[in-house]
Parts: structure tokens; C-alpha cells; sequence
């Protein structure tokens, strides 16, 4: 079974992406900011990460920075209302995998997860 951390400060995001994702068949895991995030990623040891990018404190990308220093194959996934390209290339250049913006295509998100999925467990 696939590990997710959802990292979000609206903790109705989190649960909406956690009930989800959890029918789905993947063991997921919440947080709702950066610092909780980093603890649950060493802790947890997920597979995949969606990432909020705006949360008060530590933003995504600097969460993003963080993880992929502490574990480079980890998968993350940006997840935010932000549609601004030059951002989302942001993010890619610093190693996210992906970049969906709210309101979350849920298709798509189960998709990307999927094939995120399959690539870091085979």
C-alpha cells in the first residue's frame, strides 16, 4: 500500500484529500503546516507528498526545498490555488513532480498519484 502526507492549513482540504485518497487504498497521513510536515515525512516515510504552496510560516516551497533535501525520491505533488506559470516552473525546478491548482480535479489527482505511485514503488 502507498504512503501520502497531505500538507495543508485548511484542515477541510486535508480531510476531504484524506477520505479520498484513503478510499482509494493509500495509507495517508495529514499535516497543516510546514514543521509538522517535515516531523511526518521523517516519521511516516511516505511515498508522496501533496503539498499546499501558500501556508502561513513555512511556505510550500520552502517545505518542498526541505523535503527533497531530507529524501530526493520522495513524489511531490503542489497543490494550490495559485495559477501564476513562472510559480508552478518554480516548483518544478525545485523537484515537484506536479502542480494542480484548487479546486483539485479529483480525476486527475488520482491519476498523477497513480502513476507517480507505480513509478517510485517498481
Amino acid at each position: 500500500m502507498g504512503r501520502i502526507l497531505v500538507v495543508d492549513d485548511e484542515v477541510e482540504a486535508c480531510n476531504a484529500l484524506r477520505e479520498f485518497l484513503t478510499l482509494k487504498g493509500y495509507q495517508v497521513h495529514t499535516a497543516l503546516d510546514g514543521p509538522t510536515a517535515l516531523d511526518a515525512v521523517e516519521a511516516f516515510k511516505p511515498h508522496i507528498v501533496l503539498l499546499d504552496m501558500i501556508m502561513p510560516g513555512m511556505g510550500g516551497a520552502d517545505v518542498l526545498k526541505e523535503i527533497k533535501r531530507a529524501d530526493p525520491t520522495v513524489g511531490v505533488i503542489m497543490v494550490t490555488v495559485v495559477t501564476n506559470q513562472t510559480k508552478a516552473k518554480e516548483t518544478l525546478d525545485l523537484g515537484a513532480y506536479d502542480y494542480i491548482t484548487k479546486p483539485v480535479d479529483l480525476n486527475y489527482l488520482e491519476n498523477v498519484v497513480m502513476v507517480k505511485m507505480m513509478d517510485h514503488l517498481c
